[in-house]
């Protein structure tokens, strides 16, 4: 499931491509460093799918959300096996003669509206998941981008691509593997992440 939500929301991070002609305003033109994979001035690229499968911030997000779906399913789960079984009572009831036609329609009147509760219950409550997972999608891109403008600030790529899927779906068919600097951007993601959370801590 991990794999699969956050290639959900991978196409919205997909799309950003950074120009060193940006990054030439905020600072000088530097060499590449000792351990660059590429030299400075070349068109570089990352896989978008290994970097959000070992990003850790995406991980950590991902498993709260996870747990938090989990507890609403379960609770959605739960609120409609009671309607089933006070649907089924009730039919039991009106079988065997034990109501009266008044009583009859209360319950039944009652039921209808349990019934419309708790569509409205999964309703909202959908709407709220697929609305945090977006804010988190969000959340996970921002950091990227963020970091990513950072990260070519020191490196002076002339471009970076992303990388991600099949052929069909990605602007980098193939390329050499040099020019590949998703470790080194996934490394650098997760120390700074690191950072964040110590920061956090204090």
């Amino acid at each position: 499931m991990k794999k699969n939500l956050f290639l959900l929301g991978a196409a919205a991070i997909m799309a950003f491509a950074v120009s060193c002609n940006q990054n030439q305003a905020a600072a000088p033109a530097v060499a590449a460093s000792a351990d660059s994979v590429a030299v400075a001035g070349s068109i570089v690229y990352f896989n978008m799918d290994q970097v959000m499968e070992g990003y850790d911030m995406a991980n950590d997000l991902n498993s709260v959300f996870e747990t938090k779906t989990s507890g609403i399913q379960a609770e959605i789960d739960r609120r409609g096996k009671k309607l089933e079984k006070d649907a089924a009572d009730f039919q039991n009831k009106v079988d065997k003669g034990l109501l009266t036609t008044s009583v009859a329609q209360a319950q039944y009147q009652k039921l209808q509206e349990q019934q419309q509760a708790y569509q409205q219950y999964v309703v909202t409550k959908q709407q709220e998941m697929a609305e945090e997972q977006q804010v988190m999608m969000n959340q996970i891109a921002n950091a990227i981008s963020e970091f990513v403008q950072e990260y070519n600030v020191e490196h002076q790529y002339a471009m970076i691509l992303t990388t991600a899927g099949g052929i069909l779906s990605t602007p980098v068919v193939t390329a050499d593997p040099k020019l590949d600097i998703t470790e080194d951007l996934l490394a650098g993601l997760n120390a700074a992440y690191i950072k964040t959370k110590e920061a956090g801590k204090k």
